[in-house]
């Protein structure tokens, strides 16, 4: 076995294998003209990554290099109760407020973005539902940011 693992490392390099995470591996998101600055917090990093998808097809009227910085804030509401006082619905909203800057262009804006759920009788399904919700809330966030900007630039034309 440890001939073979000796093997198939000396023979990897060899046909053209690069590790899909490596920096500048195929699993990193082109987004094009635009840089994303980094967003503090796991919300923040999904946030980010989000976003580098949404502006990998780039945006309308914008042919120059241009940097988004977006700052979020977002919570947990519990909603509902069951008559032992636990929680049986909860609320998760997200709010950011972003500005695209480049060389002849500053934009302003700001959005948000809520979804509920379902809380589960077990403990780790809370925090499962609690972590898929936050990530659905990232998601639909960066599209009404992206959304917004193409809106934007499209009425500069």
């Amino acid at each position: 076995m440890k001939r073979f693992l000796i093997a198939l490392a000396l023979a990897l390099p060899a046909c053209g294998f690069q590790p899909v995470y490596a920096p500048g591996g195929s699993a990193s998101f082109a987004s094009g003209n635009i840089t994303v600055t980094e967003i503090p917090g796991r919300s923040g990093y999904m946030l980010r990554r989000a976003l580098q998808q949404e502006l990998a097809a780039g945006l309308p009227n914008l042919s120059t290099t241009a940097t988004l910085e977006v700052k979020v804030s977002d919570s947990l509401t519990r909603l509902q109760f069951k008559p032992d006082g636990a929680a049986s619905r909860s609320s998760y909203t997200a709010g950011a407020s972003y500005v695209l800057s480049g060389e002849n262009i500053n934009i302003v804006g700001s959005s948000d973005a809520e979804t509920s759920f379902s809380v589960p009788d077990q403990p780790y399904g809370d925090i499962s539902a609690q972590t898929n919700a936050s990530d659905r809330v990232m998601r639909v966030l960066a599209g009404r940011i992206v959304d917004d900007l193409r809106l934007q630039l499209a009425a500069k034309n």
